[in-house]
């Protein structure tokens, strides 16, 4: 992985490629490159680092070619560097793939195609597959075919677009894991595993399935299986709005996307909170309203910070519905053979859509003949087409590598999810119509905390010196410490863990001293006295406190170096308050450390590989 574009049309294609590659950036990648068929002869140009190196490569060169490919990679085999960037060339050069995903049984293939006398000079295993589809090309002569024929060798993931000069107006691209746009124009297409590649040249597209192909020209496109056998596509409309993925003014598109959440928040609400009912309408639920209904047990699956999302939906759910939840993560749950019976509901969890492990979990759960639900934010992805029915948290593209404002309004749609079940059992209206009128509420409140951002700006500086932080918190907030440490680790590459308050003592509270900073979520809420207990023994050890309090409480000036305020809600809905200080508490140390905020290091935004 990390992100691929290809086009064929009428436009000189590097222009389009390189603005495909600039548009792919936020997924995080480590070096990019393109090939053209130019004059009949196929042109390639890689490098590591940024498409901005790419950029200055070409410098003072031109070409005319109206195709090519294009890919950002994010290392899977091989480390980063300029030969094992994409794209890869088979044997004779006439050849040319980029790939997202992994081949698992490249080794094999690689040895088996050694003692045919082929070569290799990279570590990767997308050379692996270029020189197979160059192996079966010679054998046949016929590039589509040539493809289809070697993906079904293949063991794995992919999503894949090649070129040849044998075939030069040509593009085939194919999935399997790993998504593959079709954008449609006038007498032009383009080929993406991402829509922001697209969307400045055309809003109609069609998504491949799983082990589908397409053949495109400038002239059509084709559909078809690996196997051979015809397919149609629908054609949709992208909803999606080009200024949103701009900075808009802010100098990092995640503190964009954290100053976002007040309206993300309400849009996430928007036509499904019923407030005068105490209830919620979710259209893209009533395909499984019966067996919602009669739901025994719900697992919930998902990977990092939609896992901790995963958690607190776990306590939402089994607070007001009374329904067990059990939470997965999705890369072991396909692994263990989970338990699933005839009323259990499984609900995926995944801003991208597109997450390895979490569609892997989907197959899994739906192979069992359970009922799936998806919670997902990009329109046509592969888990809202596979789950039964679902719900989209409509938070807009998130471009920061680091979830933000996904993650509350994942937040928000588990919360509507509750109340609907709750209503459905025994929550009253009059408990309903309070809750309802406490999400309503949410936005104005997480407006407040961000008027706030110097405050957390001025402890950062103070703070980013250390190498170490412990994020504590209980009930609903436990999950909080989780994502709060997650945030801090991913930007800023500082060590942080996130425990729940009272398992300090159980180990970590062997690692408290004057250096170690302590981060307290400690709203008002029925376990306010026990986290002031757990703080009275952090402090009695030097450690230094900063806290994440209820507006009014004036007491945690005793108790905390740092306060940190957010207004009073009901505790079921205080993560989405009390994450957000986290949230700017990790992005002001990452930007006080001079870290790359929106690419953080080793980290890419839609993990298509297990």
């Amino acid at each position: 992985m990390c992100g691929i574009v290809g086009y064929v049309g009428h436009r000189r294609a590097l222009n389009v490629l390189i603005n495909g590659l600039q548009r792919l950036e936020y997924r995080g990648y480590d070096s990019a490159g393109f090939s053209l068929i130019e004059n009949g002869k196929i042109v390639s140009y890689k490098k590591q680092g940024k498409v901005s190196d790419l950029v200055v490569l070409l410098n003072g060169l031109e070409f005319k070619s109206n195709i090519g490919i294009a890919h950002t990679r994010w290392a899977t085999h091989g480390e980063p560097n300029d030969i094992n960037a994409h794209p890869h060339l088979d044997n004779s050069g006439n050849i040319s793939i980029v790939h997202n995903g992994i081949i698992e049984n490249y080794a094999t293939l690689k040895l088996w195609l050694k003692e045919k006398g082929y070569f290799f000079k990279s570590e990767t295993d997308t050379e692996v597959l270029s020189v197979l589809i160059g192996y079966f090309y010679e054998k046949f002569k016929d590039l589509e075919k040539a493809v289809r024929i070697a993906l079904s060798k293949v063991k794995g993931t992919f999503g894949v677009a090649v070129i040849s000069s044998y075939e030069p107006n040509k593009i085939i691209a194919a999935r399997r894991g790993s998504p593959i746009i079709v954008g449609i124009g006038e007498d032009e297409y383009i080929v993406a595993s991402d829509a922001s590649a697209i969307i400045q040249y055309t809003r109609q597209v069609t998504y491949l399935s799983d082990n589908e192909l397409v053949i495109i020209t400038k002239d059509g496109y084709q559909t078809k299986t690996i196997d051979n056998l015809p397919t149609s596509s629908d054609i949709q409309v992208l909803e999606f709005d080009l200024s949103k993925i701009e900075k808009g003014g802010f100098e990092h598109f995640m503190l964009k996307e954290i100053f976002e959440q007040p309206q993300t928040i309400q849009d996430a609400c928007r036509g499904r909170l019923l407030v005068d009912e105490g209830n919620a309408r979710l259209g893209g639920l009533l395909p499984v309203i019966d067996k919602l209904q009669n739901v025994d047990r719900i697992l919930i699956t998902a990977c990092g910070t939609s896992w901790h999302a995963a958690l607190i939906g776990e306590y939402l759910i089994e607070n007001l519905c009374g329904i067990p939840v059990e939470v997965e993560y999705a890369s072991e749950f396909r692994y263990r053979n989970p338990i699933i019976r005839q009323n259990d509901i499984v609900i995926a969890i995944s801003q991208s859509g597109e997450t390895a492990d979490t569609l892997a979990a989907v197959q899994e759960a739906k192979r069992k003949k359970a009922t799936v639900l998806g919670i997902v934010n990009v329109v046509g992805s592969s888990i809202a087409r596979e789950t039964d029915a679902g719900v989209y948290i409509h938070a807009g593209p998130e471009i920061g590598v680091a979830s933000t404002k996904a993650f509350t309004s994942q937040l928000v749609i588990l919360t509507l999810i509750s109340l609907l079940l709750g209503r459905m059992r025994s929550l009253s209206q009059e408990e309903g119509i309070l809750i309802a009128n406490e999400i309503k509420a949410l936005p104005e409140k997480v407006n407040k905390i961000l008027q706030n951002a110097e405050q957390l700006r001025q402890i950062a500086k103070e703070f980013s010196y250390s190498r170490n932080f412990l994020y504590l918190g209980r009930g609903y907030n436990f999950p909080v410490a989780l994502e709060g440490a997650l945030k801090l680790k991913e930007i800023s590459y500082i060590h942080a863990e996130g425990y729940p308050s009272a398992e300090m003592k159980h180990g970590p509270i062997a690692l408290i001293d004057e250096n170690m900073p302590v981060v307290f979520i400690a709203p008002k809420d029925p376990i306010y006295n026990k986290v002031l207990s757990n703080i009275e023994e952090v402090r009695s050890r030097r450690g230094r406190v900063i806290s994440i309090a209820t507006e009014g409480d004036e007491n945690m000036k005793k108790y905390a170096e740092k306060v940190i305020y957010i207004p009073e809600t009901l505790p079921m809905l205080t993560p989405i308050l009390s994450v957000i200080p986290l949230q700017l508490l990790a992005y002001y140390i990452a930007v006080e450390l001079g870290c790359n905020v929106d690419q953080p290091r080793n980290l890419a935004k839609s993990v298509t590989v297990e």
